[in-house]
């Protein structure tokens, strides 16, 4: 799977996971749109990603990890509450950017090594 690929379906994944918390709540809070904000973001960067914009590539990078460190206290709420809906959503989204984020990195070590 290529770099710009995963970050389509990242942020698919962000989004509607992100939207679906938000509009499934008894009581919706405007964070649970958070990651399908970091979603909406990496939609607009994937074309420029697509195109072999390395920059571009780095700032996915970067907003990837600090999505990834974002979503641990979420996480860690959930589990304190025994809430398996919230566990199984907050983990698919930091499943779905930790796979991103290995793809990255063996595409940069890749490049490197060209």
């Amino acid at each position: 799977m290529t770099p710009a690929i995963i970050t389509l379906f990242n942020a698919l994944v962000l989004i509607v996971i992100s939207a679906y918390a938000y509009l499934s709540s008894d009581t919706p809070s405007v964070t649970a749109l958070i990651p399908g904000v970091f979603g909406a973001v990496f939609l607009v960067l994937y074309g420029p990603m697509k195109r072999g914009n390395k920059a571009v590539a780095h700032v996915v990078v970067i907003l990837t990890l600090l999505l990834i460190i974002s979503l641990i206290k979420p996480m860690t709420g959930a589990l304190g509450r025994d809430d398996t809906g919230a566990i199984i959503r907050v983990g698919a989204m930091m499943l779905t950017s930790l796979v991103a984020m290995v793809i990255y990195i063996q595409s940069f070590v890749k490049a490197r090594r060209s």
